[in-house]
């Protein structure tokens, strides 16, 4: 089993060799940028429904040069604290990378907050999911090399899709083989009071009796099991929205329950890394993360 990348919480920084990096314009793992012009090589199926709600939308993207065999296919979930940002708005930092490694990319839109709460948007991922699964042929998708990938709230969703089980009664469940998980939350509980409290988490999850009780519901952290897919996770050590210890935390407990799952921390990152170290040091830890489970074919 790999090494969890995480030093506790007192950081063994040095180990991991990664550079401190600065003086690059940040892409907030949140909300990302704003829509680019796609490269030629690239095509797009767009404002597919995978749902009845005007929300439940996705973008198909493809490498447009043929290829022989199945491709792995990417869940691509945007963060925004579950009320803010969109389907487009992660494609340059996230799906290119993926679309040059021979993926096709499902880029989707969910319910936000200001629509419909907790659990509203888990529901929309988990079907998003299946929708992306049962259409895989549509795209020559391998549906056993299908990745679901988020930042921030987005990468709460992820693994929420992941990690969901059918007793939770949240959305139809759906096998993956790999979770990638950037700063997303694992306990919503923690942001909902206290030192972490976050505005977006209070707007998210409903007020009344049964609030704890929703947060618990769409938690990843509780549905920690054996058997479940392996993840791959990264986080800023100075991340001030979620806390770093709770993806050190999730690690710590899948690992515990043999489950496959890493953790490149970032020194001194905040809430979403430069291009630097996404090309430098994310991605190419993520793509071999993702050979070594199969999902990519090694060269």
């Amino acid at each position: 089993m790999a090494m969890l990348r995480v030093p506790g919480i007192a950081l063994l920084l040095a180990s991991l060799s990664i550079p401190v990096l600065t003086g690059l314009p940040l892409h907030g793992a949140q909300v990302g940028e704003n829509p680019f012009t796609l490269p030629d090589w690239v095509s797009v199926e767009p404002d597919l429904s995978y749902g009845t709600a005007p929300e439940q939308k996705a973008d198909v993207y493809r490498p447009a040069q043929a290829t022989e065999g199945k491709r792995p296919g990417l869940l691509l979930i945007h963060g925004g604290g579950w009320k803010a940002g969109s389907r487009k708005s992660v494609v340059r930092v996230y799906a290119i990378p993926f679309l040059r490694e021979g993926f096709v990319v499902a880029s989707i839109d969910y319910r936000l907050s200001g629509t419909a709460k907790a659990p509203a948007a888990v529901s929309d991922a988990l079907e998003a999911l299946k929708w992306f699964k049962n259409e895989a042929k549509r795209w020559n998708v391998d549906t056993d090399r299908v990745v679901v990938m988020g930042g921030s709230a987005g990468g709460h969703l992820a693994l929420m899709s992941a990690f969901a089980t059918k007793s939770a009664k949240l959305g139809p469940t759906s096998d993956v083989a790999a979770v990638v998980n950037v700063c997303g939350p694992s306990d919503l509980g923690e942001l909902l009071s206290g030192a972490h409290r976050q505005d977006v988490a209070d707007e998210w999850i409903p007020d009344g009796p049964q609030r704890r009780e929703i947060a618990r519901a769409v938690s990843p952290i509780i549905y920690v099991r054996k058997g479940l897919p392996p993840v791959k996770s990264i986080h800023g050590t100075d991340d001030p929205i979620v806390p770093y210890a709770q993806t050190v935390r999730l690690t710590r407990e899948l690992r515990a329950k043999g489950v496959d799952a890493e953790l490149i921390s970032i020194p001194e990152g905040k809430h979403g890394f430069d291009d630097r170290t996404w090309n430098e040091v994310i991605y190419p830890q993520v793509f071999e993360f993702l050979k070594r489970v199969g999902v990519l074919r090694k060269s």
